[in-house]
């Protein structure tokens, strides 16, 4: 092997390196400024004299254009437009029924669904469609969004080691040893691996990720909330709302047996009769929110209540032989904190509403709104009853101008309630967008074209998720604002701005440099210590250079490393494509950038909570291929 000589273009960039890694750590800037400052960095340094080959200008900036980036980008839209129709709500309802609403019950659902997911698509993909999903999680568990990310995030980079498809590198290994095999002699040459080769280390690896957080997520994981979420929102506004009007109410889901003495009467007269709200109703599968006021209840049925706990108990449930669910099931997904909740709407001086009872204008039916008090003046009136105020039955009480009305509503009804000129919607922060159910089958079928060509065909992988992405703008699941506002522009902009770096690693031979310093080290120790050097250095490679390139660049090294020592070249070049998926100590793997966003994550929590699991990946993987191969 010839010695690799130190140039000064191979010092810029280990110097280059190391600034980034500090800048990463330190977090002086945010981490997708220091990435642009870097790359900003690179390409005025090979402007100076004897610095040509450090970066070339003419394609300094074509990370953005990079087959990685737009497949984030088009992910993301996809992501956005199934989230759009409701539907990743949905998946989060299902997740939350039979996996329970705590942490430890979470993680290993979502991380093992997203792991499995991940080992036949992008890992990214995967990461990027489930993020919606654990969104929708976080908002009804009330845990926040860094407690459930990171094990998705984690488990997703790990199931692209399950089978031969899941990851680019295991992708390129097949291509890499038909290529080093033409230099063999017939005896050593090297079989293609088959798609389920690497399964046995793929489900290790990602059932040591599940375990790990399940264990030591308490320690690892950061605790804080992410900043300006929905659900924080909604929850903020029902806190001042109690404060401010005394409403201390919750929802209860109560069901209503066969036989019950209630059918036949009207929601209106068990409202008044009990001081209390129906909010909804579920019969024989038809749910309907804000029900009208003389709808009769017919059973088996469920009941959406909204009323004081020993109100709904003593007063309704256990006099008619009533059962108050646990939590809510049918309704989980309509009263959550995302989808609805509790608002304030002025009556302007010119409404029409002006002397109108709400039983009159059936404000339920017309705008989807439950009232729950009027506040006049010093007074407030509220049908429910509460601690601080006797009831009062306020739908037979006209409006004024100046009334402050208090509802339980939808957000997307809410928003449309906007553009009334009856009213004026006070709350603001709320989530402010209108699903479209109806969009749902043109979002499912652009998806499931976009992942048919990427599993059958040869065809790019951007454009693959770009036909997705495209369709799903054409056929109106998103306007093309919409798909805009779904990208995470500070993922893109680090991700596309650390590719020059890695390019200028691998192009002016300090990749090579720093394998080979260290192989040197490595020179006759054991077969087993050989394979785990090669590991650590495809670790090392992956966190700051782009994963194919590190596999592309060792892998011809393992090979010639396996045959001098006696050992199997076909597992080293394995351990090399299986290590370059060990990217959790810095946020550069496009996973990792993707959920530090959304999360609030530091670099410091990647540390914290990569860095054991960096050494767990090392010990699992080897320890697998040392069993079975």
């Amino acid at each position: 092997m010839d010695v690799i000589t130190l140039t000064l273009q191979m010092q810029v960039v280990l110097g280059l390196l190391a600034f980034t890694v500090f800048l990463f750590v330190s977090e002086i800037v945010r981490i997708d400024l220091a990435a642009i400052l870097v790359m900003v960095m690179l390409g005025l340094i090979s402007q100076l004299p004897g610095m040509g080959t450090l970066a070339d200008i003419n394609h300094l900036f074509d990370g953005f254009a990079s087959n990685a980036v737009i497949s984030i980008i088009a992910v993301m839209i996809i992501g956005a437009g199934l989230d759009k129709t409701g539907l990743m709500s949905k998946v989060a309802t299902l997740i939350l029924k039979h996996g329970g609403t705590t942490e430890p019950r979470i993680i290993p659902i979502v991380s093992g669904v997203v792991g499995v997911i991940s080992s036949f698509m992008q890992n990214v993909g995967a990461a990027a469609l489930f993020l919606p999903v654990v969104s929708r999680i976080s908002a009804r568990t009330n845990i926040p969004l860094s407690r459930l990310l990171m094990p998705m995030g984690f488990c997703a980079i790990l199931g692209g080691t399950i089978t031969m498809v899941g990851s680019s590198p295991l992708i390129l290994l097949n291509d890499l040893l038909i290529s080093a095999n033409t230099t063999l002699p017939e005896g050593q040459k090297m079989q293609p691996f088959g798609l389920f080769s690497v399964t046995p280390i793929g489900l290790a690896l990602v059932l040591t990720g599940i375990l790990y957080f399940v264990i030591f997520g308490r320690w690892v994981l950061p605790k804080k909330r992410e900043r300006g979420s929905d659900a924080s929102a909604a929850q903020t506004m029902q806190a001042y709302i109690k404060q401010t009007y005394g409403l201390k109410a919750d929802i209860f889901e109560v069901r209503v047996p066969e036989g019950s003495i209630l059918i036949g009467q009207t929601l209106s007269d068990l409202m008044v009769a009990h001081h209390m709200y129906i909010l909804g109703t579920s019969y024989r599968g038809r749910k309907v929110i804000a029900p009208m006021a003389d709808t009769t209840i017919e059973a088996p049925a469920r009941l959406a209540v909204l009323g004081l706990r020993r109100v709904v108990q003593e007063e309704f449930a256990d006099p008619y032989g009533l059962d108050i669910m646990p939590g809510l099931d049918v309704f989980s997904d309509d009263f959550a904190a995302t989808q609805s909740g509790v608002a304030e709407i002025v009556i302007p001086p010119g409404s029409s509403t002006i002397g109108k009872a709400p039983i009159d204008m059936r404000l339920r039916q017309t705008h989807g709104m439950s009232l729950l008090a009027i506040h006049r003046g010093e007074e407030t009136m509220s049908h429910v009853e509460t601690e601080d105020h006797v009831a009062t039955h306020i739908g037979l009480v006209p409006f004024q101008a100046g009334d402050t009305l208090v509802v339980h509503t939808e957000w997307d009804r809410l928003t449309r309630t906007k553009k009334d000129r009856d009213f004026v919607v006070v709350t603001s922060d709320f989530p402010q967008e209108e699903l479209r159910p109806h969009k749902v089958g043109w979002a499912v079928l652009f998806f499931a074209i976009a992942l048919t060509l990427i599993l059958f065909t040869d065809i790019r992988l951007s454009l693959c998720l770009l036909v997705g992405a495209v369709g799903m703008i054409l056929t109106r699941v998103l306007d093309v604002d919409e798909a805009y506002q779904a990208v995470s522009w500070s993922t893109i902009f680090l991700l596309a701005s650390l590719i020059p770096l890695g390019t200028a690693v691998q192009a002016t031979g300090t990749a090579e440099w720093i394998a080979q310093q260290i192989l040197t080290a490595l020179d006759g120790w054991p077969l087993w210590a050989l394979q785990a050097g090669l590991a650590l250095l495809a670790t090392v490679f992956t966190l700051v250079m782009s994963n194919v390139g590190a596999t592309v660049l060792l892998v011809p090294l393992a090979v010639s490393i396996a045959i001098a020592a006696g050992g199997d070249p076909a597992i080293f070049a394995l351990t090399v494509a299986i290590s370059t998926s060990n990217s959790f100590l810095i946020p550069t793997h496009q996973v990792n950038a993707l959920i530090m966003g959304p999360a609030g994550y530091k670099v410091t929590d990647f540390i914290k909570g990569g860095g054991i699991m960096t050494v767990l990946f090392l010990v699992v993987s080897l320890g697998v291929m040392q069993l079975l191969y």
